[in-house]
């Protein structure tokens, strides 16, 4: 069964696999120590070091202070960096606060000194590359024990590989073109912020509320909410959406292509395909495919929203 990312909180599991941060090389990626590489910007004349931002023992005792956990940094009797956040990093798991404090490193205010000089443009990009590297990084470290950090609508997660917490969606009433446009803006905040598993997963949210809203509309119960093909093959029974000889050959073809979207988009999270992979296993997802699956997905939602809308007042389907 899956758990949704409220869901993990407060789980002895959860909190056990945050204690995974707390290795010492996760700890000098994450305080700024450990870089890997150089970013180079298009014209080639500066380049940045992918690493965190360096975080002084001072800063990282402000910082503690900040999450509730004062510190004081004394000149000729500090800990090492290091030791500084680990103890934060204790702390925050153990009053659920670690989400929050990932949050708060990664955030791109805090990259905004080694991204200076740089266009707007130059500093969304660089900063996505950059972060992204660096989580990548960290997985490396935690895929030896089965585990990933993963951002999942904006919480940091720290979960077994095989295990795919979902969000959490607010329940709602009624399905409308206002709602589709909100979970489609927040599938598209998660692509900025290079979070393309998060975008994914409510592209697939999306479509499968949407199902299973016009089902239960016609007076039926959803077929089986989960498998997206079943529930999509039901909704175009119930709707009699097939092609039809009548109707125009162009707009028959696009209709006959979207199993083909359905398919794609439930596949991608499936516990048991590529997108859940690792290492050479795990298929590459850019920002345009991220982009295609969100953008596909509620231009699907809004027809199929519309068919209910049309079968509703006219009673029945035209082509």
């Amino acid at each position: 069964m899956k758990k949704t990312v409220d869901a993990y909180r407060g789980d002895n599991t959860m909190s056990s696999s945050y204690d995974l941060l707390r290795s010492k090389n996760i700890l000098a990626i994450l305080d700024g120590d450990t870089a890997f590489g150089v970013y180079s910007f298009n014209d080639e004349k500066k380049n940045v070091e992918i690493k965190m931002p360096y975080l002084t023992g001072p800063a990282l005792c402000d910082i503690s202070t900040q999450f509730g956990f004062p510190a004081r940094y004394e000149w000729g009797a500090a800990l090492s960096r290091w030791q500084y956040l680990d103890n934060l990093l204790e702390y925050c798991i153990s009053e659920d606060k670690c989400s929050d404090l990932l949050a708060y490193l990664f955030d791109k205010k805090r990259f905004s000194g080694i991204l200076s000089n740089c266009t707007v443009e130059e500093i969304n990009i660089a900063y996505n590359f950059i972060t992204a590297a660096i989580i990548q990084k960290i997985n490396g470290i935690l895929y030896v024990g089965g585990n990933e950090l993963s951002i999942i609508g904006k919480r940091f997660v720290v979960h077994p590989i095989d295990s795919h917490p979902e969000v959490e969606t607010p329940k709602i009433k009624n399905i409308d073109r206002e709602y589709i446009k909100d979970i489609s803006s927040r599938a598209m905040d998660d692509v900025e912020q290079n979070n393309f598993d998060s975008a994914i997963t409510k592209s697939r949210t999306l479509l499968e509320e949407t199902f299973c809203y016009v089902i239960e509309k016609k007076g039926a119960a959803p077929s089986d909410n989960g498998d997206m093909m079943k529930l999509f093959k039901q909704v175009r029974e119930l709707y009699n959406m097939h092609t039809d000889k009548d109707t125009d050959r162009r707009i028959n073809t696009l209709l006959s292509g979207l199993n083909s979207i359905v398919s794609a988009i439930s596949e991608m999270r499936n516990k048991d395909s590529d997108a859940h992979g690792v290492g050479s296993k795990r298929i590459p997802i850019r920002d345009y495919h991220a982009r295609l699956f969100v953008n596909s997905a509620m231009t699907l939602a809004d027809f199929i929203l519309a068919v209910e809308n049309n079968a509703n007042t006219a009673h029945g389907y035209a082509m």
